[in-house]
Order: C-alpha cells, then sequence, then structure tokens
C-alpha cells in the first residue's frame, strides 16, 4: 500500500451500530458506578466530564498518581497522608504534602468540603504486566485503591504485544496502529471493546458526557511517544467523521441517545520532553531523538490543520478527514524544570531518577489539578459539595471544552504559582510577585510544597535568569522579557485563578494580573479568563500560553537533533550546517524548499537510532500485522508510517508562521470631522 493511500484512509476500526456502542457505554458506566441504584436508569448517570490517558510506563505513572491523590483526598479526608507524614522524613513525602496543603483542611467546627472531581483514567502500555505493576508498586494502600476507584481503566493490550517498543516510538506507532486498526470485536479481552467505545467510538455525542480528554505521556521513550498521537488521531478520526455525517440515519430516532447529536471536545496531549541541558547530558540521546521525532510530527500535523492554504478543495470534508491532528494542544513540560527546582531548592546537582521522576509528576499533577478545576462541571461534584464547602456556584467563572477548544492550539506552556491565603494576608497579597514566580525558573515554595515556574524555558537558564533579575529590580518593567519570542509570537494565553472559599480578590488586584499579561504578551490575540472559588485553600495562578513555546531553544533544539539524525544526508550529519539553515528557513522572508531537499533525504531512517539491524527487525512486526488483521485491503507497512521530508517542510512552516505572528493596533475611524 501506497503512504498516500495509508494517510488518507486511517483504516482506524470505528464501531459504527449505534445500539453496540450504547451497550459498550452502559458496561463501563456499570464498571465505574458499581454503586447505582440497580432499579434505576443506567443511562441517567452522566460520565465525569474528564478523562485522563495514561501511555507508556512514564505516562501510566503520572496518571496513576493524580488518580491516586485524588482517592486519598476524597476517601480519607487526607488522614492517611498526616499519619505518612508524621512517621516518615521531611522529604519523602514531598508531592503528598502540596496536595495536602493544596486542600481546604477542616476548620474546627464546620463540615469540611469534599474534594472535587474524579475524573475517568485509563492506563495503557505495551506492558504485560502492567496491572501488577500498579497493584505491587510500594505506595502504602496502593492494592485497596485499585479496588475502590472503580473509574480507573486499564487498557490490557498485550495480546497484541507484551514486550514493549524497545524505546523506539516508530515501533509504539506501529503496534498502536495495530490495536487500532483491529476490529474490536476480535480481541480476545471484552474490556478492550467496551473502552474503545467510551474513548473513540462515543466520543462528542449525548450518551458519552466526557468532554476534555488529556494524553499523558513522555516524549522521549518508545511506548508513549508513539502510541499517544496514534490514539489521539484515532479518536479525532471518529469526532470528525461524526461531524460531516449531516444524513445519519439515526438522527430521527426516538431515543436520543442514539442521535449523533455531537459536542465540542478538547484533547490535549501532556508532553513529557526530556533533559536536554547540563554538563553530563549529550543532544545526540535517543531520547532527544525520540522528543524531536514526536515534535516534528506534531507540528507538521497542526500546519495542515489549521494554517496549510495552499491544498486544494480545501473545504471539502473528506480533504479534513485526511488532514486531522491527534489533539487540540500539545502541553510541554520538560524534565530540565526538576532538575532546577531541585538547584533552587540547595540540593547538590546530581540527582537520582526517582526523585526526579516523583517531581515531575508532582509538577504535572499540580497543573492537571487546576486544569480540572477550573472546567469542572456541577454533575462532576459530589452532590453536597457546594453546599458542604459553602461556595457560591455563581461566583465561579469556568472553562467548557468549547473555551479551550478555541483558546488553546498548537503547543502550549504552562506558568504557574501560588500564595497562602490567611486572615492576616488577605489584604496584601503580593500579586506582582505571585505573576513574577508563575514564569520563574521551576522552584520550590517552601509555604505550600508547590513547584513553581514555567514549563518549559524560554531560552538558555542563566539568560533567562538575568533576564528576570532585571525584571524584578526594574519594578516589573516588561521590556527586559517581551522581546523573547515565547512572549512576543504567543497568539493567546488562558489564565486560571483559582481562590480559597471567602477570598476575594480584589479588582485592584485583578486589573494588576491582567496589566502584566498585557504587557508582557504584546501580540495575543485572545486571553481568557476562569476564576474558580473554593477548589483551593491557597490563592494560584495557572497561564497557559499557546503556540510560541515552539520557538523555544528547548523546543528548537529537540526537533533539530532529530531531524539531523534521522533525515540528513551523510555529508551534513556530523556538522551544524543543518542547525544554522533551519534557523535560516524560520527567519528568512522567503521560503527555498529545494534547500530543503539539498540538505535531507526523502524519507527518515530509523535505522539512525536504533542500535540493531533494523531491516531485520521491520519484517517481524509487519509478520505481526498480517496475522492480528488478518485483511490485505487493511495491511500497513512500516515505510508507510515513516515521516517524509513533506513533514520537515511542514514544520518548518508552521514555526515560521508563529515567528511571524503579530497584532495590528485598532485604529479608531471616524466619518465626523
Amino acid at each position: 500500500m501506497s503512504k498516500d493511500v495509508a494517510l488518507n484512509e486511517h483504516l482506524y476500526y470505528t464501531e459504527e451500530n449505534l445500539d453496540n456502542i450504547l451497550e459498550n457505554l452502559d458496561i463501563v458506566r456499570r464498571q465505574i458506578f458499581p454503586n447505582l441504584d440497580p432499579e434505576s436508569e443506567i443511562n441517567d448517570q452522566n460520565f465525569p466530564s474528564v478523562c485522563l490517558i495514561g501511555l507508556g510506563r512514564c505516562g501510566s505513572n503520572i496518571a496513576l498518581d493524580v488518580a491516586t491523590l485524588v482517592y486519598n483526598a476524597r476517601s480519607n479526608y487526607m488522614a492517611d497522608l498526616e499519619l505518612q507524614d508524621k512517621a516518615s522524613s521531611e522529604g519523602e513525602f514531598r508531592p503528598m504534602r502540596w496536595i495536602q496543603k493544596h486542600l481546604p483542611i477542616e476548620i474546627k467546627g464546620e463540615p469540611r468540603p469534599v474534594f472535587l472531581i474524579e475524573p475517568v483514567v485509563m492506563l495503557g502500555d505495551l506492558d504485560k504486566d502492567i496491572e501488577g505493576r500498579i497493584r505491587f508498586s510500594s505506595q502504602n494502600g496502593r492494592s485497596n485503591f485499585l479496588d475502590e476507584y472503580k473509574k480507573l481503566q486499564i487498557m490490557d493490550l498485550s495480546e497484541v504485544h507484551a514486550g514493549g517498543a524497545g524505546n523506539a516510538p516508530i515501533l509504539g506507532q506501529y503496534l498502536a496502529k495495530i490495536i487500532l486498526n483491529k476490529d474490536t470485536n476480535s480481541f480476545n479481552n471484552s474490556a478492550w471493546r467496551h473502552m474503545h467505545s467510551y474513548l473513540v467510538d462515543s466520543c462528542g455525542i449525548k450518551a458519552n458526557q466526557s468532554r476534555l480528554y488529556f494524553y499523558i505521556f513522555s516524549a522521549g521513550g518508545g511506548t508513549g511517544s508513539g502510541m499517544a498521537s496514534e490514539f489521539g488521531l484515532a479518536q479525532q478520526y471518529s469526532y470528525m467523521s461524526k461531524t460531516f455525517d449531516y444524513h445519519s440515519a439515526q438522527s430521527k430516532v426516538l431515543d436520543k441517545r442514539h442521535s449523533f447529536v455531537f459536542e465540542p471536545i478538547f484533547t490535549s496531549g501532556i508532553c513529557i520532553l526530556p533533559n536536554i541541558s547540563g554538563d553530563k547530558i549529550e543532544v545526540s540521546e535517543a531520547l532527544h531523538i525520540n522528543a524531536g521525532r514526536l515534535l516534528c510530527k506534531y507540528l507538521s500535523e497542526e500546519w495542515d490543520f489549521s494554517y496549510n492554504v495552499e491544498r486544494e478543495d480545501h473545504d471539502h470534508p473528506s480533504n479534513v478527514m485526511q488532514r486531522i491532528r491527534p489533539w487540540n494542544s500539545m502541553m510541554l513540560i520538560s524534565n530540565d524544570i526538576m532538575r532546577y527546582a531541585e538547584e533552587n531548592d540547595g540540593a547538590e546537582s546530581d540527582i537520582d531518577v526517582n526523585t526526579m521522576e516523583k517531581y515531575a509528576n508532582q509538577y504535572i499533577s499540580q497543573q492537571i489539578f487546576n486544569i480540572l478545576t477550573a472546567q469542572a462541571v456541577t454533575t462532576d461534584y459530589d452532590e453536597d459539595y457546594f453546599r458542604r464547602a459553602g461556595v457560591d456556584i455563581a461566583e465561579t467563572i469556568r472553562l467548557d471544552a468549547n473555551d479551550l477548544f478555541m483558546s488553546l492550539a498548537g503547543p502550549v506552556a504552562i506558568a504557574y504559582a501560588e500564595s497562602v491565603v490567611t486572615s492576616s494576608t488577605k489584604e496584601n497579597i503580593d500579586i506582582d510577585d505571585l505573576f513574577c514566580r508563575s514564569i520563574d525558573l521551576p522552584h520550590f515554595n517552601q509555604d505550600t510544597s508547590a513547584i513553581e515556574g514555567i514549563s518549559i524555558l524560554p531560552i538558555e537558564s542563566s539568560s533567562y535568569s538575568e533576564a528576570l533579575k532585571n525584571y524584578r529590580e526594574s519594578g516589573y518593567d516588561t521590556n527586559s522579557l517581551n522581546h523573547l519570542h515565547f512572549f512576543k509570537n504567543c497568539s493567546s494565553v488562558v489564565s486560571i485563578i483559582s481562590l480559597p472559599k471567602d477570598y476575594k480578590l480584589s479588582f485592584t488586584a485583578l486589573n494588576r494580573l491582567k496589566l502584566h499579561l498585557n504587557s508582557l504578551f504584546p501580540n495575543t490575540t485572545l486571553k481568557r479568563y476562569a476564576l474558580v472559588i473554593g477548589a483551593s485553600a491557597n490563592l494560584s495562578l495557572t497561564t497557559l500560553v499557546a503556540k510560541s513555546p515552539c520557538l523555544s531553544d528547548d523546543f528548537l533544539t529537540l526537533m533539530v537533533a532529530y531531524v539531523k539524525r534521522c533525515f540528513a544526508r551523510d555529508e551534513y550529519r556530523f556538522s551544524d550546517e543543518v542547525d544554522k539553515a533551519i534557523l535560516n528557513f524560520i527567519t528568512t522572508e522567503e521560503f527555498n524548499e529545494e534547500e530543503v531537499d539539498r540538505y535531507f533525504n526523502t524519507h527518515e531512517n530509523p535505522a539512525k537510532i536504533l542500535d540493531t539491524n533494523w531491516y531485520a527487525i521491520k519484517p517481524m512486526y509487519e509478520k505481526k500485522y498480517r496475522e492480528l488483521i488478518d485483511d490485505q485491503e487493511k495491511f500497513v507497512s512500516i515505510n508507510d508510517i515513516r515521516l517524509d521530508v513533506e513533514n520537515v517542510k511542514k514544520s518548518i512552516k508552521y514555526l515560521r508562521e508563529i515567528y511571524r505572528h503579530r497584532v495590528s493596533k485598532t485604529n479608531v475611524l471616524s466619518l465626523n470631522f
């Protein structure tokens, strides 16, 4: 099969029979709501509005951490964590102390507020023993958690493959394609059929109320990096196909559960980037190449979907179906954050891997927590939450899926900070300092145990640190920062302000925040705000920065490392000529695509990453495809999913587009002169 045919038809399996979809959804409902009254209508129970999908070892661990925190906070009211904190050393449970301090704790004589929403959490890995790894991990109470947190669903995909992807994203992608192209009814594991209907077949329709999907994965690995975008594309393909199904025969049925009346969904990849700086880090590592492949692939897909004006018949539905991208946005979180946080905390620079991963999980959990609370609908809460917490829902400004859909696209970075609010500080919270801490190098907040700062640095750390120092010393004059591409070329920002119950953010303080945002991001075309009441014991600020993070040093370094290793012709692979050429392609006024062909081969070469014979591996996996999907018309070769030089060109075009982002000032026009 040619590459064009494979890309155009996608070949993702989608259940077409609506009765089967609804039956599968009801089975999932009974699994995640086992205590429903058996006499009630099962379909009256709404799914949670949020679903977390953790893929690969890193992604599944992070999603599991979020679910564990939710479970512990809600069911035990932090009692277990308090006991752990007393019985253990000061540093051991630092991530747990963040959530403990972040949540409203019982005040004597007052009812304790119930913790917020419980998302559906789906974990998937090309690992036969994923459930055993989770159940027998060292965290206390984990086995009880697996039994009692029914919204956790484990995707056992071992019948397709049980041995990982060997740190090769193209293999992870190919195995995900086998899983998603295979008829779900032919799986021995019937649970996959039910979960597939929830995640893919029913997204956006009335019977499935989940509207926000977050895919969590490590960009530097093989399984998560390869599988995540393929799962996202399958979901988008199913959703978009419903969008253009104007004349569905099911649209006039009496039972409206059967109709494809759909609503907007917002999907985001939460992408953990590998360390790329430091004395002991080499840019040529396979982790960096893997991450660069994902970034290059995503930018080219985002260019095709959002910007490509060169396409023919661009308004035709079938053409749109060929140009889908895996997520509405991709949030970038660098693992270097943890190193900066440790260094700023006074620790030695050589930090062990487990500590690094623990803090990475904490930072990501914080951000997911705040994004979830910003859009939670009332049906996501315990029915007594608002009454017990004393929260007036009318005071809350929330973001729904459509707000995020319209506000966030492409690569996104996160800025975060929080401040303790007490009776003595309510009137004098330093809003300027809060904002500055949110965009600072990552660091620990000693008062709250939170990791604050920006998720991916705009420029090299020492230069950025100097710019921030000038920013503070000048009285928060943004001239030392707003010329950086990260801020200057940002197209939109979404700010989430979370307030404790009974704390009123003054009009002056809110205006100060808006002033900082306006001056730091001079060319944003869209600014959105969410005000969350009662979800936190602290005042916190989360700012999502859209599109311009692709111009950061970290992003460009990873992407160019991949292109140079896997595409460059032999004479350019070991010099810095490719690096200079790509920077020139981005900045020059005219883009000469023929120059790209001079530097690069037509297709990526996966053998440049693997330390074994790629040409011996390829037929092994293609044989697996033929055996599991016994349909010659649905066969896809690994050659068909290689990235090609057109992906590189589209990525450069996307970078050029963002590099030139500007806004024109509105002039007042009048005929009255």
